[in-house]
């Protein structure tokens, strides 16, 4: 499952540096139409959301999750006919936006129900914070593995064809949830059609806003690197997260993990202004994994933790939605506002993540002690 998971975000994660490419070199779209497209995957996937309690409990939960990635299989095959050159520039400008916001909506569904009901549901009851943990951590690591992905392919390949092999990606996720066996479960006695069950937690709102603040930064640097050499650093940064979690956060103070995390993430913005060439190719994007590794791990320990009994799935949901949502934003904002304007770019990331560290300390930390109930 945790492989499965791996499989459908690298595949949408692909996309990242591809889209750009494709429409402003090869279809002439302007950065405008480029930060619409990337910006509005980030509202799709909240769209079915409030229809995913249902949807599970009406039907077997997961065909569902497969019936969402199979939507998404079909979006990545329309974009393939498209980037053939069988639509017109006018035509686009309205049907990639409107694709991509279909699949974040498939992609935000079969995500939601892989996460917050299958992968627990294939776990025993004292290993399920453990699974969240570690289905997460693939999660993160596509965010580096999907680009990357595109960086070898590229010179291979065409853009449409490699939109094809995220399609065959999604495609083998499929193949490996058809190979696990989930037992009938009967549904409730009253089945509500809309609900924030397994969709998002209130109480957790201010975690949201958070992390948000803090993956908004994650889009603006996907917004402005696109070589090779980043997203190998990035990969290196997540693995020295994991490996700090293990050894050097293990009886560590609570809060120092997401200050540290910060703190990684802004040292890593201010090398750019340094000049120094190996320090913005090799430590940057090191210390920016790193920082964002430890926040992410750290957060869906505090959303599991704020949940009140049967509300796992929605936290995790609610996390997931906090970390695509601001991935987006800052997408949309880098292309929109800040195109080739990488100094700007650095500036604004470096503002938001001191308005995300003293969010923190001042008031969401505190808040987090008082109301949490694990």
């Amino acid at each position: 499952m945790a492989v499965a998971n791996l499989l459908l975000t690298v595949s949408v994660y692909i996309q990242i540096p591809l889209l750009p490419v494709w429409m402003i070199n090869n279809a002439g779209f302007s950065s405008t139409v480029v930060a619409i497209s990337l910006g509005i995957f980030g509202l799709g996937v909240f769209s079915l959301g409030c229809f995913c309690s249902y949807l599970v409990q009406k039907y077997r939960r997961n065909l569902v999750c497969i019936r969402a990635i199979l939507v998404l299989i079909v979006s990545f095959g329309v974009l393939y006919y498209i980037q053939r050159g069988h639509v017109f520039q006018i035509e686009g400008y309205i049907l990639v936006p409107a694709i991509r916001f279909i699949q974040g909506a498939a992609f935000g569904l079969a995500q939601m129900v892989l996460s917050s009901t299958l992968i627990i549901d294939t776990s025993e009851s004292f290993q399920r914070t453990e699974a969240n943990h570690s289905s997460a951590w693939f999660s993160r690591l596509a965010l580096s593995i999907g680009p990357l992905l595109f960086m070898f392919l590229s010179p291979i390949f065409n853009s449409s064809t490699i939109t094809l092999i995220s399609a065959i990606l999604c495609l083998l996720s499929v193949c490996l949830i058809l190979s696990v066996k989930f037992p009938f479960r009967a549904p409730a006695d009253v089945i509500c059609k809309v609900s924030l069950d397994r969709f998002f937690l209130p109480q957790g709102k201010w975690l949201f806003i958070n992390l948000t603040l803090v993956t908004i930064v994650v889009g603006l640097f996907l917004a402005s690197e696109h070589t090779i050499t980043f997203y190998v650093m990035l990969m290196a940064g997540f693995i020295l997260a994991m490996l700090s979690q293990r050894f050097v956060f293990v009886n560590a103070e609570l809060k120092s993990e997401v200050i540290t995390g910060v703190l990684l993430m802004l040292a890593s913005c201010l090398l750019i202004y340094t000049g120094d060439k190996n320090a913005i190719i090799f430590i940057s994007p090191v210390l920016f994994g790193c920082g964002i590794g430890i926040i992410g791990a750290r957060f869906l320990l505090f959303f599991l933790k704020l949940s009140r009994h049967c509300q796992r799935g929605t936290s995790q949901s609610t996390f997931f939605l906090a970390w695509e949502f601001g991935i987006s934003l800052g997408l949309f904002l880098g292309y929109y506002f800040f195109y080739e304007d990488i100094y700007n770019i650095y500036l604004v990331a470096i503002m938001i993540l001191c308005v995300a560290l003293l969010m923190y300390m001042t008031f969401t930390h505190k808040w987090y002690i008082r109301n949490k109930n694990r």
